[in-house]
């Protein structure tokens, strides 16, 4: 899909309003973009949000501003995900803003083994 300049206007603010998990989905290289927003439509409490994602619909035409009207059975079936496999953060260095991946600490960590002079020191 050819986006506009209006468009990809768009995509950028909602990429900039969703929430941190949400995020690495929303990018103009995505050929699954509209798709991926009809969920977030519907979850969102965000009235900005929605409306912002509701013209991006539009604009894009077609059967697109229909597809927001009907909810996804599939996606009301699956609960949420209480803990996603990856959650993304966004940080703000020297004025440019990154995603992050964040890593989640799965099990207890061992205490780190000390060596000195390549023997292990049992302490």
């Amino acid at each position: 899909m050819n986006f506009s300049k209006q468009m990809i206007d768009l995509v950028r603010e909602i990429r900039r309003r969703v929430a941190s998990q949400d995020k690495p989905g929303i990018k103009l290289a995505n050929p699954e973009l509209l798709t991926e927003l009809v969920p977030i439509y519907h979850r969102s409490t965000d009235t900005v949000t929605n409306t912002l994602i509701k013209e991006l619909f539009h604009l894009a035409g077609d059967d697109w501003p229909q597809r927001l009207l009907i909810r996804d059975s599939e996606a009301e079936r699956q609960p949420q995900a209480t803990s996603p496999e990856k959650v993304y953060v966004t940080k703000v260095y020297r004025g440019q803003t990154q995603l992050i991946e964040v890593e989640r600490p799965t099990r207890e960590t061992a205490k780190p083994q000390r060596i000195y002079r390549g023997q292990v020191v049992v302490s």
